[in-house]
């Protein structure tokens, strides 16, 4: 069976949220080869389902506006995605944290603009495959 897991991006730019084990994530970053980060972050699956329902709470019902949804409450939160409405979707401004250590490099990278809809099929899948 597929573990749950979200791509955002294209083959050049790209974030990937996948479940390995039942309270394990890989984070994985790639931007053009250049920069890429790829770290195993904790995380329930009560947590990442939060974080889906959350994101789907924007994108259901978009107010147009700019929103930043992060993976975790805490200061280990290994993943936020703050969004910028861009025509019919959003750009994703995403920040990685390792471990949510603040003594490693943060990495910070642009995801252009994928439509609304899109993306609320991907999250939809996410948070479906997580509450069973």
């Amino acid at each position: 069976m597929e573990q749950p897991r979200i791509r955002l991006g294209s083959d050049n730019v790209r974030l990937e949220l996948t479940r390995t084990g039942e309270d394990s994530w890989q984070v994985t970053a790639d931007w053009s080869s250049c920069l890429t980060a790829d770290f195993t972050a904790d995380l329930s699956a009560a947590e990442a389902a939060d974080f889906a329902a959350r994101m789907l709470s924007h994108l259901r019902a978009p107010s147009g506006g700019r929103f930043s949804v992060a993976v975790t409450p805490g200061r280990n939160n290994p993943l936020t995605l703050n969004a910028e409405p861009v025509g019919d979707g959003f750009a994703f401004f995403v920040r990685l944290t390792p471990n949510g250590d603040d003594d490693v490099c943060h990495l910070q990278m642009e995801i252009d603009p994928i439509a609304t809809w899109e993306l609320r099929e991907m999250f939809d899948a996410l948070h479906s495959a997580l509450v069973v």
